[in-house]
């Protein structure tokens, strides 16, 4: 009995000493004042201090999370990374906002953030298109999200460079077949442009590309075919100035011999 009483005794001093030091240790901590830390964090953005920046808007992100004030961080972390170049990064945080807090006053603008950050990343027509498809895409259901945005006219004029970028891919491929004597690749490579890219650039090209390839394959009533159903697009371009592409072993087909 005695023995019960004495480890009842020592179990309460256990835990009054475990309370007087967890108490002790909380007295000694500093609270993180995360108002501060963020108005911080958009002083160092400011002063492109984006490293500084970054660390201030992590605060208060982690620190305040689930809280407007945490959702408000999440943007300008996304922005520091932005104006760091550090674009994936940028579009991986303005997502993060986009998911957590969808009715976020920053949410448009995070939206065309992300479209600007792809935009960016799209490379010269040659290299891989993965970014431009991506940023196409985004620029897209922006519009059809905000039709009546600040930054639809813009967007609507990047949607018609990166298409035009797309359609030089695909034009330069069906040019690189042709010079290989790929005549069936490069017919698919010049269709590719007329049925995806019709309001490009090389829209006029592709079709006479196309009529090139099927006189090389001695398909001459196809070439012919062809120009009297496209002749409307095809006449957009000046054929005098472009009579060498009729020439295929000593032949001139020009635009008299194809009516």
């Amino acid at each position: 009995m005695i023995d019960n009483k004495i480890q009842t005794a020592r179990k309460i001093l256990f835990l009054s000493f475990t309370i007087f030091i967890s108490c002790s240790s909380n007295s000694g901590r500093k609270e993180i004042d995360y108002e501060n830390e963020f108005e911080n964090g958009k002083i160092a953005l400011a002063k492109k201090k984006y490293i500084k920046a970054q660390d201030y808007f992590n605060t208060v992100v982690i620190g305040a999370s689930h809280t407007e004030l945490g959702d408000d961080a999440l943007f300008y972390l996304g922005e520091s990374f932005f104006y760091s170049k550090d674009y994936l990064i940028a579009i991986s945080e303005y997502d993060r906002l986009i998911r957590r807090m969808p009715f976020s006053p920053f949410i448009e603008k995070a939206r065309y953030r992300i479209c600007e950050a792809y935009l960016i990343l799209s490379p010269k027509y040659f290299n891989d298109q993965t970014y431009s498809e991506k940023a196409l895409e985004k620029l897209q259901e922006f519009i059809d999200d905000y039709p009546g945005s600040s930054e639809r006219q813009q967007a609507e004029a990047d949607i018609k460079i990166l298409r035009n970028k797309l359609s030089e891919k695909a034009y330069q491929a069906g040019i690189l077949y042709m010079k290989m004597e790929e005549y069936k690749a490069a017919l698919l490579a010049f269709k590719q442009v007329i049925e995806l890219y019709y309001d490009t650039e090389y829209i006029e090209m592709a079709h006479l590309k196309t009529i090139a390839c099927y006189i090389e394959r001695n398909e001459i009533d196809l070439a012919k075919n062809y120009y009297r159903t496209n002749r409307i697009s095809i006449e957009d371009i000046n054929m005098d100035d472009l009579v060498d592409e009729w020439f295929v072993q000593g032949r001139v087909f020009d635009r008299i011999e194809l009516e």
